[in-house]
């Protein structure tokens, strides 16, 4: 299946520094030139995500007026094709900033079901997120992970990944490692694929140049850790790992 007219694009993580109000926060110039440096490292990617990284401890799902608008501004000067999650869990706000900047997607952590997290018991909101995409015209797909990361219940993934894809709608299905940095069981994969098999199904969490082939049945991979200079999420993205990691695509493409 094809992603912004590629057959499974690499899709590179812009993790934004702690935002303005957040507990550990910093200066918004500061941030932002954080994210356009680290989307110019990025080049060759085939997509990026933009999300609040920085921001933790999250909150549960609505967040503040200001996150919108800081988020809003930033995703406006990235490259497109551009996805925006808005942590931990606020669907509304996600599409507000795609709507505003133009981007193509969102993700929702949790789209459908009910997961327990670090944020406590979140549940899916997906008739809101779907009727608020319709009302307000908005273009942007909703990737929805199935089981995400540090959470724990939701019950088993072929059976999450049915509810999220055919009663909550999504327009393709993510699957993670049980935290960040950390990568999906490959069985797993396979369990989501065979039970959506008419929806996109990427790797979304992980991913190392040595062990791509694993997940050779993904329809597309959202990278971030990996990329990042000492393979450190919080750490500046590394043009040499973005290199090595597209080197390693490019050789699973061609088997």
């Amino acid at each position: 299946m094809r992603l912004f007219g590629q057959l499974r694009p690499v899709i590179g993580v812009v993790h934004l520094l702690p935002l303005p109000g957040s507990p550990r926060a910093r200066d918004l110039e500061e941030v932002r030139r954080r994210a356009l440096a680290d989307a110019k490292a990025l080049r060759g990617v085939h997509a990026m995500i933009v999300e609040n990284y920085g921001d933790a401890p999250f909150f549960p799902d609505r967040v503040e007026p200001h996150v919108v608008a800081c988020m809003t501004a930033i995703a406006c000067a990235l490259p497109r094709p551009l996805g925006v999650n808005v942590l931990r869990n606020d669907a509304r706000a996600a599409l507000a900033v795609a709507l505003a900047a133009g981007a193509d997607f969102i993700r929702v952590n949790v789209h459908t079901g009910v997961m327990h997290t670090d944020q406590g018991t979140i549940e899916g909101r997906a008739f809101e997120t779907l009727r608020m995409r319709a009302a307000l015209g908005a273009k942007a797909l909703v990737f929805a992970d199935v089981l995400v990361k540090h959470a724990s219940g939701g019950g088993d993934p072929a059976s999450a990944a049915r509810d999220a894809a055919y009663r909550g709608l999504a327009d393709a299905l993510l699957v993670t490692g049980a935290r960040t940095g950390a990568p999906p069981d490959p069985e797993r994969l396979r369990l989501v694929k065979r039970a959506v098999p008419d929806r996109p199904v990427l790797a979304a969490s992980g991913l190392a140049p040595e062990n791509l082939p694993l997940f050779a049945e993904a329809d597309g991979f959202i990278v971030g850790t990996a990329l990042k200079k000492g393979g450190r999420t919080g750490n500046p993205v590394d043009p040499r790992r973005v290199r090595e990691f597209l080197r390693a695509w490019k050789g699973l493409e061609k088997r």
